[in-house]
């Protein structure tokens, strides 16, 4: 009995000295976050992958910058990635491309297009970026406070997934509206014709 309760007493404190050598060295690039509040890289896409089939037409995802707002509407969910700006981007367009119920119509702040280098560096690379990654896409620029008013006004009713990011460049969000995969304006339009 003394033998078991022995080895079960040193079991115990390996296990809590094992755990206390555990830290993550996510927070270790200056961000300014606690490990609980940050998802690990696998969890935010897990995460995002859950909300995918059940997102829809007026729904929104938003890859957002690092100083985006954490807001209170309770129809806008937060997930903090800890991850590039860019490589967030290109794995959440490549999930959104994969459901076929869904598609995006993009938006980006218009005032991207005026912030200067010299202001805000790495705005002409995160431009450049943003071009290349969204061909094909139809990106339309729209000023930044009527994206935040439209996601403040469909965040009452619907829900918006912000993926935050941990750039630090302004007016480098990318706002997907999402639409219907499988049923177009023109199908619709010729449906309403036909019910007069």
């Amino acid at each position: 009995m003394r033998k078991t309760a022995a080895l079960a007493g040193i079991v115990l404190i390996v296990a809590a000295v094992a755990a206390c050598g555990r830290e993550d060295n996510e927070g270790e690039e200056g961000t300014a976050m606690s490990y609980s509040q940050a998802a690990k890289p696998a969890a935010w896409t897990e995460a995002l992958a859950k909300y995918l089939p059940a997102l829809g037409h007026r729904n929104w995802i938003v890859v957002a910058d690092s100083a985006f707002p954490l807001q209170i509407s309770p129809g806008i969910e937060t997930i903090v990635t800890g991850e590039d700006h860019f490589d967030v981007l290109a794995k959440v367009l490549a999930m959104v491309g994969g459901a076929k119920h869904i598609k995006p119509k993009i938006w980006l702040d218009k005032e991207l297009a005026y912030v200067p280098e010299s202001l805000a560096p790495g705005a002409d690379e995160a431009r450049r970026r943003l071009d290349e990654m969204l061909q094909g896409h139809d990106a339309a620029p729209m000023l930044h406070a009527d994206l935040i008013a439209r996601l403040d006004e469909v965040g009452r009713t619907f829900k918006i997934v912000m993926v935050k990011t941990t750039l630090t460049v302004p007016y480098t969000s990318v706002f997907m509206e999402l639409d219907c995969g499988y049923w177009g304006p023109e199908a619709e339009a010729e449906m309403r014709e036909r019910m007069k």
